[in-house]
């Protein structure tokens, strides 16, 4: 999956799963451009990367600021002259969100939409013509398996907005050759307050397997989902959701136990 001297744009890759896809696609050969809100991970970051051998520059940005990033995009193509592949990875549950008990219904969906769907549509939208010039290839965009299930609340509903703006971009980018796809994450094992909280006890064990696997995922696997979709390897791949979750998404956790005690039996007898 060569991007050797392709300009690669990344929000929310100072920490997490989006670090884990600015050193893909620094070790798949590209220059990264990458976004967060934190300006000593992303200094720390950017270490790494030059550390690496690689090529980048970090822009601290607030994105759900469609002015600020209209200064970011102005900015890469300034730095780099073009851009051929954008990441919208950028995005925060409840934990982070900055939502207080007291705010109203209003608020809380303008914060939580703001940092999980405006975002990803303003960079879009913003870079799609340095895209065009620039003879870009694809976007991807990172939802959540967090879309099927309501006990997400609106973080569901924002990143169920991601899905259908890939959709929509994908359709509206493709007579330019561009794709549009994205990727849904299961549970990542990114931060450990994070893991701590998901998997229901004090001490780390899981309550309930987080994958078919029993294992969370990691940032490099979904990673190179997303460099997949980025690459010429999926050139024929465009306006899709690629889930990656280690099979949660296929089975109904109340049944669990029995699929631990009959397993493959019911189909294959094994």
């Amino acid at each position: 999956m060569n991007m050797t001297d392709k300009i690669v744009l990344v929000t929310g890759g100072n920490s997490g799963i989006g670090r884990g896809i600015v050193h893909r696609f620094v070790a798949e050969g590209a220059k990264v451009v990458f976004v967060g809100r934190d300006p000593q991970k992303g200094d720390a970051v950017l270490s790494e990367v030059e550390e690496a051998g690689g090529e980048g520059a970090f822009f601290p940005v607030d994105l759900s600021s469609e002015p600020a990033v209209e200064e970011l995009i102005n900015a890469v193509e300034q730095r780099f002259g073009a851009l051929h592949v954008v990441v919208n990875n950028a995005g925060f549950g409840g934990r982070r969100s900055g939502i207080s008990d007291g705010d109203k219904p209003g608020k809380r969906w303008d914060i939580m939409r703001g940092g999980n769907l405006d975002s990803g549509y303003f960079v879009s939208a913003h870079a799609l013509p340095l895209l065009k010039k620039s003879g870009g290839q694809a976007i991807v965009n990172v939802s959540s398996t967090a879309t099927w299930h309501g006990n997400w609340g609106l973080y569901c509903i924002a990143k169920a907005g991601v899905e259908g703006m890939t959709r929509a971009f994908a359709a509206e980018a493709a007579p330019f050759g561009i794709r549009v796809n994205g990727v849904s994450p299961g549970w990542i094992a990114s931060d450990p307050a994070m893991e701590a909280t998901a998997s229901g006890s004090d001490d780390g064990t899981w309550d309930m397997p987080p994958s078919l696997l029993n294992r969370m995922g990691t940032p490099a696997e979904i990673a190179s989902a997303v460099v997949f979709l980025a690459s010429d390897e999926a050139s024929f791949v465009t306006g899709q959701t690629l889930i990656v979750d280690g099979g949660m998404m296929v089975i109904d956790y109340p049944s669990r136990p029995m699929l631990d005690n009959v397993g493959g039996k019911l189909n294959s007898g094994s």
